[in-house]
């Protein structure tokens, strides 16, 4: 070979090096994105991508991660299972995401659970339920490993149902009986285990189990049968519905006061919703903007008001601690890597907006589900009172008392 051909495919040879290492170099300072998968035309929905994008400037205004922004892509889906997966997809493959939080319904993460661990992304939910999203992962972690379930499960969900009716139904109203009220949905089917179990444990007998379909619009014939039954207390678990029957809880004038569960009830607008109906209506949640579960919960639902103009639904605070939960885990990793990533996210030990966050380890029968208890997350009970939602318990941050409208009979 002549010494010019050498010299040429020398130059060559650095030229095409110089190509191949601009994109690695280019990386190193793209963003880090995080997809965002959720019901945007639902007010529960439409807080997931806002309490994540306040996570994200708060997190950019310090330098971002490993000198990296973060970047908050989103997607609507609609509600759907199927706009769900093709959503994940397009994330993984076109948007190069390092991690997706997903939807606050049970069914849709689920079926998005088989596409993380196909593509080895991490998946963190906000707002779904379902025991069936952790039974998963702890049957076969090294393929499910990479979905963490960042809300607390159904069975924990009624185990604090419980754990408040004991003290506040049972102990001060001296309550006896129930009738357990709830939507056939994936989220309720451990949850109605976990009432039936755990109310009788708490001192209440259960007199009537109703399963109505979350596409019900008259909830007559439900509450005719359940009166008929004279429990003192009705405990829901309820989420798609939620409008609807408080309203004709109200308008029927139903003498039985209700309790547990009411996802709807947790959006800031259910006053207006329904009316007014919802007042003495109470429910289970994770935190409300008037109370500081954390030092963080109240600064966070200030910003969010400030910003959207309306106090966040239960997945902008759960969606914010995420985002924390996943740069957090990527600092420690030092790496975009799934598999880095998921072993730090394990490790998770985070003062979030609903308390210290930790995930249950693979030999936990809820695998990467939140933990539930004294040091970990609790959970409240609120109840609308005169158009505010009202912290009841836990004693320690409680802001009122439980009080009922006047066609509701404490005594059956």
């Amino acid at each position: 070979m002549r010494p010019q051909t050498i010299l040429s495919s020398s130059f060559l040879a650095s030229a095409l090096a110089l190509c191949f290492a601009a994109p690695a170099y280019a990386q190193s300072n793209d963003p880090i994105k995080i997809g965002v998968i959720a019901e945007v035309q639902s007010i529960a929905g439409a807080a997931t991508p806002g309490g994540a994008q306040i996570a994200a400037d708060e997190i950019n205004a310090k330098g971002g991660i490993l000198g990296r922004k973060v970047e908050i892509v989103s997607y609507d889906n609609k509600s759907s299972s199927a706009d769900s997966v093709r959503a994940f997809q397009r994330a993984v493959s076109e948007d190069r995401v390092s991690a997706v939080i997903a939807s606050y319904i049970s069914e849709v993460v689920l079926a998005l659970e088989p596409w993380a661990a196909r593509l080895k992304m991490p998946m963190i939910t906000p707002g779904a339920a379902s025991n069936e999203i952790t039974k998963a992962i702890h049957n076969d972690y090294e393929k499910n490993k990479y979905s963490f379930h960042g809300y607390l499960t159904s069975a924990a969900q009624a185990q604090i149902v419980c754990d408040a009716a004991k003290d506040l139904l049972v102990d001060k109203l001296k309550f006896k009986t129930v009738a357990i009220m709830s939507e056939d949905a994936a989220w309720t089917k451990p949850l109605d285990i976990g009432y039936e179990a755990c109310l009788p444990k708490a001192g209440l007998t259960v007199v009537e189990h109703v399963r109505f379909s979350p596409d019900t619009t008259d909830f007559t014939p439900i509450f005719n049968n359940i009166e008929a039954k004279k429990p003192d207390v009705i405990v829901t678990g309820i989420s798609h519905v939620g409008v609807q029957p408080t309203v004709q809880w109200k308008n029927q004038q139903v003498p039985i006061p209700m309790f547990g569960i009411s996802a709807q009830a947790l959006s800031p607008t259910f006053w207006k919703d329904t009316n007014g109906a919802a007042d003495g209506v109470p429910s289970f949640a994770v935190s409300t903007a008037d109370v500081a579960v954390t030092s963080k919960t109240k600064p966070f639902a200030a910003a969010f008001a400030a910003k959207f103009g309306t106090p966040p639904a239960y997945t902008g605070y759960t969606a914010y601690d995420e985002v924390y939960i996943i740069t957090d885990a990527i600092k420690r990793a030092g790496s975009t890597d799934p598999d880095k990533m998921v072993a730090e996210m394990e490790k998770t030990n985070f003062e979030g907006t609903i308390g210290q966050i930790q995930f249950y380890g693979k030999d936990d029968e809820f695998t990467h589900g939140i933990k539930y208890g004294p040091g970990a997350v609790t959970g409240l009970v609120f109840q609308w009172q005169d158009n505010k939602q009202v912290v009841v318990w836990p004693e320690k941050i409680a802001e009122g008392k439980l009080k009922f409208p006047n066609f509701v009979k404490l005594s059956q």
